[in-house]
């Protein structure tokens, strides 16, 4: 076997190697002269730098291939910019770690009430037979109160490991929840309300528009509006008094849970400046446990009558002895107002009394007539029908709704025609004077000042500090 000779390495001139030398002397120094920060930026400025459309196309395949493969959504391409240079180039070299969610427990399982659903299709969808649900709420009388679903409710559901129903939970408010548990014996309902936390809060607004858009402008719910406009009813027609800088001051209770506020309670005092003048008015309980309100100073806000019998309505037309008649046309005295609202909109009786007519009465259409005592009566016309229980021969309370608006008779239009009498004669019902319902008694009047005194204090220093930290 023959060995061929290895091949010498070639020969350089000296003076080539010693050229060679001087150069790899002179980087090595530089590097260690210069550090490494220029490349470091320019890394981090390549990896912000967008990439032409054909690369761009291809990384998004890649992103979307390893959503697909990992099921975990791809990272934000904005996210390195938040980041290191070096946890840049990281991740430019590596896949991103994907992020575990916490999973529930297996044999817990939630639903959304949605459109069409029924509490059988909401048991398929956690795996439950349809057929076990007749057999579920057969097992106790008030269980029927899970089929009463509404749109957005969640259930929840345990399940034990061979897949049955164990437990199945809801809430139905801020402060109830049901529940249904198996037993030996099937399954048990159980109802759990919770105990709210009774604060009061204060509201302050002033009207720029209507009532109800202010109040509901300064946190006052449309109830708490609608109990406001009755406090000061006897004092204040909501449907012509109303102007633009009218001011309001509310303190109410509230219903809290765990912080949160669930519900209200009642109106604790009020303060209310119309065109000017204001009235007042605080809630009082006496030692009978009759509840009512006052004025701050002790006086009824309570009269026979309340001022109108519709809330937020338009007058349309005045009571007037000269007036053409819309319809007839011609010069007909027009014996009353007429309150122009959408039909169906709720009429109140303005006071207590029996009811002397509730039925047709020609050009008036469907009426209603009530005796107030002996020497007060009232009329309301044009009615779309009347409410359940108002009947002829009937007692009706004050603030009772009654009917509704509409346009029976000889009517161009949805409204109420109201009138008033007195001993028989017409009365003009805004112009009217209201008799009084009677003060605190004087047994009582000290117990009375002791809550009322500390409440219009609290309305003053509310206001005050409201306004103070509007200012600054």
């Amino acid at each position: 076997m023959t060995t061929e000779p290895s091949k010498a390495p070639p020969l350089y001139p000296k003076t080539h190697l010693l050229a060679a030398s001087g150069i790899a002397a002179l980087l090595s120094l530089a590097l260690l002269v210069f550090p490494s920060s220029d490349v470091e930026a320019k890394k981090t400025t390549l990896s912000l730098e967008l990439e032409s459309p054909a690369e761009q196309l291809t990384q998004d395949q890649d992103a979307a291939d390893a959503v697909q493969a990992t099921n975990e959504p791809a990272a934000s391409p904005f996210a390195q910019i938040e980041d290191s240079a070096e946890d840049t180039q990281e991740t430019a070299q590596a896949a991103p770690e994907p992020v575990v969610e916490p999973k529930k427990a297996p044999n817990h399982k939630e639903v959304i009430v949605g459109k069409g659903d029924t509490l059988s299709t909401l048991f398929e969808k956690v795996g439950l037979p349809a057929a076990s649900v007749h057999e579920i709420l057969a097992s106790d009388k008030q269980a029927k109160q899970f089929s009463q679903l509404k749109h957005g409710q969640k259930l929840e559901f345990e399940l034990n490991p061979e897949g049955q129903l164990t437990n199945l939970h809801s809430k139905v408010s801020d402060l109830e929840s049901i529940t249904l548990t198996k037993n030996d014996k099937g399954y048990v309902f159980n109802r759990i309300t919770a105990k709210p936390t009774v604060r009061s809060a204060y509201v302050h607004g002033v009207i720029n528009s209507s009532l109800s858009q202010s109040a509901a402008r300064a946190g006052l719910s449309h109830s708490l509006t609608m109990d406001m406009a009755s406090v000061f009813g006897y004092d204040v027609d909501f449907a012509q008094d109303i102007r633009q800088g009218d001011e309001f001051d509310v303190i109410y209770e509230q219903k809290v849970v765990n912080g949160k506020a669930v519900g209200n309670g009642p109106i604790l005092s009020a303060r209310f400046t119309n065109r000017g003048k204001t009235y007042t008015a605080v809630r009082y309980t006496n030692k009978q446990g009759n509840s009512s309100y006052y004025t701050a100073d002790g006086n009824s806000m309570r009269k026979a009558f309340i001022r109108t019998p519709v809330d937020f309505a338009r007058i349309s037309s005045k009571f007037s002895m000269g007036r053409k008649h819309p319809i007839l046309n011609k010069i007909r005295a027009h014996k009353g107002v007429d309150y122009a609202a959408p039909r169906g909109t709720p009429i109140k009786a303005t006071g207590d009394g029996k009811v002397l007519l509730a039925g047709r009465r020609g050009g008036y259409g469907n009426t209603i007539i009530i005796q107030h005592g002996n020497t007060y009566r009232t009329l309301y016309g044009h009615m779309q029908g009347f409410a359940k229980g108002v009947q002829t021969g009937g007692s009706v309370k004050q603030g009772q709704v009654i009917g509704y608006i509409g346009t029976t008779g000889l009517s161009t239009g949805p409204h109420l025609h109201y009138e008033f009498q007195v001993n028989g004669v017409h009365v003009d019902p805004l112009g009217q004077k209201l008799p009084m319902a009677d003060p605190i008694a004087k047994a009582e009047r000290a117990r009375f000042l002791a809550q009322s005194q500390p409440l219009m204090a609290r309305m003053d220093q509310e206001k005050a500090t409201m306004l103070a930290s509007s200012k600054r």
